[in-house]
C-alpha cells in the first residue's frame, strides 16, 4: 500500500502530506475549503523550493513530490 489521504490542509496536514509524498506515497490532501487547499499546496511548494535551494532535494525530486499530491475539495 502506497496511498494516503490527509484530511485538513492546515499547518499540520500539509506537513504530513509533504512527508508522505516525499517518501514516495501518493497523497490526497483533502479539505472543505478551496482557499485552505490552495494555501496548503502553496506551502508545500514553497517548502520544496527551500529544500532545493538548500540542496537537500533536487528540482526533479521536488517535481516528483508535487506530482504525487492531489488536492481534493470535500
Amino acid at each position: 500500500m502506497r496511498k494516503a489521504a490527509v484530511v485538513g490542509a492546515g499547518t499540520m496536514g500539509n506537513g504530513i502530506a509533504h512527508v508522505f509524498a516525499q517518501s514516495g506515497w501518493e497523497v490526497a490532501l483533502i479539505d472543505v475549503a478551496q482557499p485552505a487547499l490552495d494555501r496548503g499546496m502553496a506551502t508545500i511548494h514553497g517548502n520544496l523550493d527551500r529544500q532545493v535551494k538548500k540542496g537537500t532535494v533536487t528540482a526533479a525530486q521536488a517535481d516528483e513530490v508535487m506530482a504525487a499530491l492531489d488536492s481534493l475539495l470535500r
